[in-house]
């Protein structure tokens, strides 16, 4: 932990040593989005909070279940949209653009590392900002769609819900029985969904073979923030590992991928990656 500037200087040298010697891909999960006020979905021991999100196949299963999707996300999208990129985001940034990583892959839906500067994101899970028409596969900005939501059910205006993980909420079922679900402004279809990847569905085929070409191609993987619970990123740092290639993480609390790690941090990344920028820089 970063409790003692000894072991502030050791995570550093640490970081210092591995990218100066090669040129690592970074993959970020939740962690790294806290401070930005947007929750994760697990502990330090990676038990999941809370209660367990909806799942790909009940959201496509029943209209009921849309329109419990979607009462939640109206409220919690603001959240989301007023977000802004921590230190963390804007330290990578500039490594980035410093030529010092190799590459970037997030599991995280909240855009913050392309407003930090970050470019050629590789976004595994999606974007909340953008919506997609399950019927006729056009894309829509998530605003054009809040204004719908927000004009067609104005009784939620005011109400106050916890905010939970990647722009959803614990709304009172009691609010959702009235909600207007919005249609496709192309189609009009009533099966839109946010362009992410739900839990129980799988990475777009594209996005997963050009993440695993970022990993092979790379000299080495640095996870921050992530648990690595979700296959998806844990089968980056396997393939790593496979290769003979040092996986570095910055995490607090347990990753699924511990026995894979060459070196394990447990620190914030938003007050270590800063300082590894100004050490890299001098």
């Amino acid at each position: 932990m970063l409790d003692t500037l000894e072991h502030q200087e050791d995570h550093l040298d640490t970081l210092y040593r591995a990218l100066a010697e090669r040129r690592l891909v970074v993959l970020t999960g939740a962690g790294i989005s806290t401070s930005s006020g947007i929750p994760d979905y697990r502990d330090s021991e990676g038990v999941r909070r809370g209660k367990a999100p909806m799942m790909y196949q009940e959201f496509l299963a029943t209209p009921q279940a849309r329109r419990r999707y979607w009462a939640r996300a109206m409220l919690g999208w603001p959240r989301v949209r007023i977000a802004q990129p921590n230190k963390a985001h804007l330290a990578l940034a500039t490594l980035q653009q410093r030529d010092r990583i190799g590459g970037l892959i997030t599991q995280n839906v909240d855009t913050l590392h392309d407003q930090a500067g970050s470019h050629d994101v590789i976004e595994l899970h999606g974007s909340l900002h953008r919506v997609l028409c399950l019927d006729c596969q056009l894309r829509s900005e998530r605003d054009v769609i809040q204004r719908v939501m927000e004009d067609q059910n104005p009784y939620l205006a005011g109400v106050d819900a916890v905010q939970a993980p990647d722009g959803d909420t614990l709304l009172d079922p009691a609010f959702e029985e009235r909600f207007q679900v919005p249609h496709c402004p192309h189609c009009d279809g009533q099966r839109l969904k946010p362009d992410v990847v739900f839990f129980g569905e799988n990475v777009a085929q594209a996005t997963a073979a050009k993440a695993m070409a970022a990993v092979q191609n790379a000299e080495g993987l640095l996870v921050v923030g992530s648990s690595l619970m979700a296959y998806s990123a844990f089968r980056l740092c396997k393939a790593m590992a496979e290769q003979g290639k040092p996986v570095i993480a910055i995490n607090l609390g347990k990753t699924r991928g511990d026995e894979l790690l060459q070196v394990k941090i447990e620190a914030s990344c938003e007050r270590l990656l800063p300082l590894l920028v100004e050490r890299l820089g001098q």
